[in-house]
């Protein structure tokens, strides 16, 4: 199981980065207290580090993969609180679409894992 992905993300993008995994089902958890700085997110043991940072790196293919239950109403819930949302092409019969978080990060919406599709 992958714990935890960590997002260098500038400080002023924070909030709307939140505002994105709430809507793909992630909650607000407390960080340690040695790790304050940053802003954690989890859904279902799985977390997001949104890491403040004044110049953060962007990997222009790299990109975080989340499966959705409610594919269709995410993806459209996302568009309408102003989030580029694409659908892609399907892989193995299920649809997929990417989401470009604050700060330019990808985030792959999947409606299926490959191995249950």
């Amino acid at each position: 199981m992958l714990h935890h992905v960590g997002i260098e993300i500038a400080p002023t993008e924070i909030e709307r980065a939140i505002e994105l995994f709430q809507l793909l089902g992630f909650e607000l958890v407390p960080p340690p207290e040695t790790l304050s700085e940053f802003t954690w997110l989890e859904r279902g043991g799985t977390q997001v580090h949104l890491m403040p940072t004044d110049s953060p790196t962007v990997p222009p293919r790299g990109h975080t993969a989340v499966v959705v239950a409610d594919f269709e109403p995410t993806f459209t819930a996302l568009g309408e609180a102003g989030f580029e949302v694409e659908r892609r092409r399907e892989h193995w019969g299920a649809p997929r679409a990417v989401v470009v978080a604050p700060g330019g990060h990808r985030v792959e919406l999947m409606a299926a894992s490959p191995h249950s599709a």
